[in-house]
């Protein structure tokens, strides 16, 4: 990990750029474009002709993309209740039961924490009303590894929130199957259609439809980067929860903290992704060596430690003056994970502004906040923690304003609404006052 001393390398090291608007292909990345495609193109050029030609050839295009990216030819795109009926027989009964005691917090969490769905009213005349969308679609990724978690963290809040219609779209494995622990959580989660189809083609076909895929008012999920610049297109046809990128974590932690629960944590963030942001701010010099020293030690018994080293390579170990300092770097880089491991742990939190979800005390590993305390994991990352919210109910909520004003309240409004209609030169909305004023000076 690179050591960082001092508040103001760290602070310039952990200002971000947008890394949507930023980013780069790898030489990787670049060879497989031109395998794929015969040519170089850039990953938003990819993405551009991938949606054009799903919503010019609907199934056609998604059978020709899963075969080229995915190397799967598809028989059928759905799964069939067969086939998720089946799926039971193949996961272990203990992660059954697992996914189910995870399913009831999430859902115990969201139901406690919803905007309740109907009539709200502010006063006499003025209110909300607050209903569910209609249709979801859910992005499930694939590809490295399976994420069922992820299955129930996104569709039991929409469930909480009453979404009648969740369509989820996953990435087929090789054997053109999308893996059994992935379908059995969304049988628990109630899912209502899934399909085997993945990439950006899978977010083109949730916006636009196809002969087999409905278009759906939302898209959630977190993806690769194709999935996340595809989601960004469509935005404005379809609604999306953000764009996540890679995972993150920043622990802030004094002398008291236990090194091995800091080493091990930063690596649980680190096997995600070769890309994660894996980072420790701490007071302690004696810290720093220990977990650097824990971390390689961790590191050499892990299965995913090729995908983990690389994060851990670009991760960092910054040496504060003061927890002060410390916060004020976890403000500036808004984390989706957030670690505090220090002696007055809970006293902090009403100083974090910027972070997607507080994780107080080694007793609340950020691993629980994966799969098991409640909260959504779907959460905000590439610093837009600073402007954006954890997935929750209200992702899968629409509110629409109520007006029902009376004739004497519309009379004391309508004077100051006609002075602001003529001083904008829309004289059209003055008039439509006006004629009202009018007719209620006769009846007067």
């Amino acid at each position: 990990m690179i050591k960082i001393e001092g508040f103001s390398e760290a602070e310039r090291l952990l200002t971000r750029e947008n890394l949507w608007e930023s980013f780069t292909a790898t030489p990787r990345m670049t060879a497989q474009i031109k395998q794929v495609f015969g040519e170089e193109l850039s990953p938003q050029e990819v993405v551009e002709r991938i949606i054009n030609e799903v919503r010019n050839k609907g199934d056609k295009a998604l059978r020709d993309y899963t075969w080229r990216l995915d190397n799967v030819a598809l028989d059928s795109m759905e799964v069939s209740k067969k086939e998720i009926t089946a799926a039971y027989s193949k996961v272990d009964k203990e992660l059954i039961s697992a996914f189910q005691l995870a399913a009831k917090r999430i859902h115990d969490f969201h139901f406690m924490a919803q905007r309740k769905v109907g009539m709200v009213s502010i006063d006499k005349c003025l209110g909300q009303q607050i209903r569910p969308l209609s249709k979801v679609g859910l992005y499930v990724p694939g590809g490295t590894a399976a994420y069922p978690s992820t299955v129930l963290m996104m569709a039991i809040p929409a469930k909480v929130a009453g979404v009648k219609e969740i369509i989820m779209v996953s990435p087929p494995a090789k054997d053109g199957m999308i893996p059994a622990a992935t379908l059995v959580a969304a049988d628990i989660a109630e899912v209502s259609r899934i399909f085997r189809i993945g990439g950006a083609q899978a977010i083109a076909a949730l916006a636009f439809s196809t002969e087999s895929i409905p278009r759906v008012d939302k898209i959630c999920g977190p993806g690769n980067i194709f999935v996340t610049l595809a989601k960004k297109m469509v935005y404005g046809t379809v609604a999306i929860d953000g764009l996540q990128g890679p995972s993150e974590v920043v622990i802030v932690a004094d002398e008291t903290a236990n090194p091995v629960f800091c080493a091990a944590d930063l690596l649980a963030q680190a096997e995600h992704d070769s890309l994660a942001s894996v980072i420790l701010v701490t007071t302690s010099s004696e810290l720093v060596e220990k977990v650097d020293k824990e971390v390689a030690i961790q590191l050499q018994k892990l299965p995913r430690r090729f995908v983990a080293s690389q994060a851990i390579d670009r991760g960092m170990i910054v040496l504060v003056n003061s927890v002060d300092e410390a916060i004020e770097l976890v403000n500036l880089f808004a984390p989706e994970h957030l670690s505090i491991m220090t002696s007055n742990a809970p006293s902090l939190i009403t100083r974090i502004r910027n972070a997607g979800c507080i994780f107080v005390g080694e007793d609340s590993p950020v691993v629980l906040g994966d799969y098991a305390a409640g909260p959504s994991h779907v959460l905000p990352t590439g610093g837009s923690a600073r402007f954006s919210s954890p997935l929750g109910v209200e992702d899968f909520l629409k509110v629409t304003n109520v007006i029902a004003l009376d004739g004497p309240t519309m009379q004391e409004l309508s004077q100051a609404a006609m002075v602001i209609a003529r001083a904008e030169g829309l004289d059209a909305h003055a008039q439509a006052l006006e004629k009202r004023l009018k007719e209620w000076g006769k009846l007067a």
